[in-house]
């Protein structure tokens, strides 16, 4: 992946100096409030691993995030397939964004995320893109709105790796942003 650099950010693969973010912001509380697990250090080196292998195989995935007058990883912006989801048809891309807390409220999710929906629609030459969140979680909803995407009910679905242990977080509802709908709103 070549790296993408917004206003205030540079968009990247993972390096192994990202490997301390990676695990805090997979094994925060606050942050993982609305997933059912919490990664151990393996696990989530094992995780960033992965997204690595992908983002070098696609050239897209789950990216780290870089402030550039820092240098600070603050987590990831991007997009990927999310083929765990079998109610989405093949070849259905979603953005996704994990930040730490103390980068949450200040736009970066919202600066990267439309990087990232101009590549996939200019330079994948995607016709949609696809994000989801547990039906509770404000926050992400309100980027997703934010980015011009529009709430499908018809297609909210219950995530099939949230254990019925879970039930608040199974329920996720989908949002969806066109192609045309997304060059519409950038005129």
């Amino acid at each position: 992946m070549k790296p993408m650099r917004t206003e205030r950010l540079i968009l990247r693969n993972w390096e192994d100096r990202d490997r301390d973010l990676f695990h805090r912001i997979n094994s925060d509380e606050q942050v993982m409030g609305f997933f059912p697990f919490r990664r151990d250090r393996a696990a989530a080196d094992a995780k960033m691993d992965e997204l690595r292998g992908a983002i070098d195989r696609d050239g897209y995935g789950f990216a780290a995030a870089e402030i550039i007058a820092t240098g600070e990883c603050i987590g990831f912006v991007g997009l990927l397939d999310p083929d765990h989801v079998p109610s989405l048809p093949a070849g259905t891309i979603e953005i996704g964004w994990r930040l730490a807390p103390e980068f949450w409220g200040k736009g970066y999710v919202t600066e990267a995320s439309e990087a990232w929906l101009a590549y996939g629609f200019e330079t994948l030459g995607l016709d949609e893109i696809v994000s989801f969140a547990v039906a509770a979680n404000r926050r992400s909803t309100a980027v997703m709105e934010r980015l011009g995407m529009t709430a499908d009910p018809s297609g909210d679905f219950d995530h099939p790796n949230i254990p019925d242990t879970h039930p608040a977080l199974k329920r996720h509802v989908l949002y969806r942003l066109t192609a045309q709908n997304w060059r519409k709103k950038r005129r």
